[in-house]
């Protein structure tokens, strides 16, 4: 089966340093990947390159089968949808209306919003439980808010593949098991999605999958058990770790802190 999405010997570099060389792995139908790491080992710039926002310095990404240069902007945004770690939006849009936004894609260029495509806005931010910001500007709303706000955008837009770059850093706990409720539930409906977290537990009991990035590459790539062992996290991150098995099967992560004494 051709995968949703593909990096074939992906580099990057930022000025004259080589960020990340040589990657590849896949995110297949069905399934949630994680991609976890220390900060700067180029998840953010992964998420970009597969957007088409950031080209690679070498290596394609592709697209059930396609390299990814040869979509259109409308075309691309059809099938990917991207949630950054937050959007700044100068304008004062009201959250309905930029929900509505994730129906752009599929619209005629000069064509207005129909019904079905409200209904599908106010579906998604009823099922996050943020309905009742509906007419607020998204201006005066929380970081948290916001991440909500940008991921109903998303989940209207319909895409075959969610990318997501740290969607539950500003949520409290109740609005993270939300979240992941309903990446869980799209990748289960045969799409699929790549997830960048810090949260190595939250990731182990989310995603099928887990790319573990270090310097330059990846260190680990498998099911979580594979990948979070205490050596892997020592190349990946530089910390001692205890890995624990929780009463319903699934890892956590606890690292340790070390003594100052």
């Amino acid at each position: 089966m051709t995968a949703l999405l593909e990096f074939k010997g992906v580099s990057a570099s930022v000025g004259e340093r080589t960020l990340l060389e040589g990657i590849e792995f896949e995110v297949s139908r069905g399934e949630v990947v994680g991609l976890v790491g220390r900060n700067g080992v180029g998840k953010t710039t992964l998420m970009r390159i597969a957007s088409a926002i950031q080209p690679p310095s070498s290596g394609l990404v592709r697209v059930e089968g396609v390299d990814i240069d040869t979509f259109t902007r409308r075309a691309l945004a059809r099938r990917i949808a991207l949630v950054p770690q937050d959007l700044h939006v100068p304008f004062p849009f009201r959250v309905g209306e930029l929900v509505l936004m994730g129906r752009a894609p599929h619209q005629p260029l000069l064509g207005l919003e129909s019904e079905a495509d409200q209904a599908l806005a106010l579906e998604a931010l009823d099922r996050l439980e943020i309905r009742d910001l509906v007419d607020r500007e998204i201006t005066t709303l929380s970081g948290g808010e916001r991440q909500l706000v940008l991921f109903a955008r998303a989940l209207v837009q319909e895409p075959d593949l969610l990318l997501l770059d740290e969607p539950t850093a500003f949520l409290d706990l109740r609005h993270r098991v939300d979240v992941l409720r309903e990446v869980r539930a799209f990748a289960k409906s045969g799409r699929g999605a790549l997830v960048v977290s810090h949260d190595l537990s939250l990731a182990c009991r989310t995603c099928d999958r887990i790319v573990l990035l270090g310097e330059g590459g990846i260190v680990a790539e498998g099911r979580p058990g594979e990948v979070m062992t205490p050596e892997t996290l020592r190349r990946a991150f530089e910390i001692e770790a205890e890995i624990f098995t929780a009463p319903d099967g699934q890892l956590v992560i606890v690292p340790r802190i070390p003594d100052t004494d």
